[in-house]
């Protein structure tokens, strides 16, 4: 429920706005796609953060290409020891 909560403005902007402006993603897949795929494999709270990262990478000095969401098992937490 809260996954698709935060992905109502994502699908606003999707499908009221994007078709409007001229594309200027930098990234493949689209910022906005990254975010609803980044939320349905990591849940709300990370793909939330993943997406976040993502976008504020998009602009014209950040990266470009080919950027997919990672796979789970590919994502790593530092865990801390304590001694």
């Amino acid at each position: 429920m809260l996954g698709w909560l935060l992905l109502l403005p994502v699908y606003f902007y999707k499908y009221a706005i994007s078709p409007l402006t001229p594309a200027s993603c930098r990234h493949v897949p689209s910022c906005s796609q990254y975010a609803v795929e980044a939320v349905k494999i990591h849940g709300p709270f990370k793909g939330f953060w993943l997406a976040t990262r993502r976008i504020s990478k998009c602009h014209p000095w950040g990266t470009h290409g080919y950027d997919p969401v990672p796979e789970k098992e590919q994502i790593k937490v530092k865990k801390l020891t304590l001694k």
